[in-house]
């Protein structure tokens, strides 16, 4: 039998079979993601003029026209991971285009979270001075605090960089992009790695950001990864 029941009524039955006795307090601890930016994004944000990308042959774009401007939430869609993550490298100055360009608008300071990060873990540095290298402001009880939002405390901030997991690795990637205050935000499947309470407080911070979100989005049905919600 076919039930034609609308949001509410589905939420209100689900809550009906709820017994709060039952529910034992998580004991797991939730990153204190906040994303800020530090100047305000005018009109014109990304300009791309007919750019095109070839890797060992193979065509990942062609042609690409794009205008972004204030307000814009952008998720790419693509059936090829390596065409978003050769977008963002060229955004980003890591590579070239083969053909066409790109501008930024005046006012536009970016953040990017890389999908492949190894490459910033292969100096033999603790967490301190790893995220210090990224800090405009130096001071220990400064980079302490951006590190202690991402779970890190004590003694764990003298930890070894380069011998992190790959979920530690991601939320040193979130200090260093929060650390930036960047005004535009390029994700490249920004979940990977993430255990379920990083995924529930990085899309609350998502949600709240008042500057620009150029994301790709893998999204995923499982119990560890939630479908982050980019467009209002």
């Amino acid at each position: 039998m076919l039930l034609n029941l609308n949001k509410q009524q589905v939420e209100k039955k689900l809550l009906q079979k709820i017994n709060l006795d039952d529910i034992e307090p998580s004991s797991r601890k939730y990153p204190a993601i906040i994303l800020e930016s530090e100047r305000e994004a005018g009109d014109q944000v990304l300009h791309i003029n007919n750019m095109s990308k070839t890797v060992d042959g193979e065509v990942l774009f062609s042609n690409l026209n794009l205008n972004v401007t204030k307000g814009d939430k952008i998720a790419l869609l693509c059936k090829n991971d390596l065409a978003t993550t050769a977008l963002y490298e060229i955004l980003n100055g890591i590579s070239e285009p083969d053909s066409g360009d790109f501008h930024f608008g005046q006012t536009i300071t970016t953040g990017y979270l890389p999908n492949e990060n190894e490459s910033f873990f292969t100096d033999n540095l603790n967490l301190m001075d790893w995220l210090r290298q990224y800090s405009p402001n130096k001071d220990e009880v400064y980079v302490r605090g951006f590190l202690g939002k991402m779970l890190f405390s004590g003694e764990e901030i003298f930890k070894m960089a380069n011998v992190l997991s790959g979920g530690e690795k991601v939320r040193c990637m979130l200090s260093r992009m929060m650390l930036r205050g960047g005004n535009f935000l390029m994700l490249d499947e920004p979940t990977n790695h993430l255990d379920l309470e990083s995924i529930q407080a990085f899309n609350n911070a998502l949600i709240d950001f008042p500057g620009l979100l150029f994301s790709h989005v893998m999204i995923i049905i499982s119990h560890k990864q939630l479908l982050l919600v980019l467009l209002n």
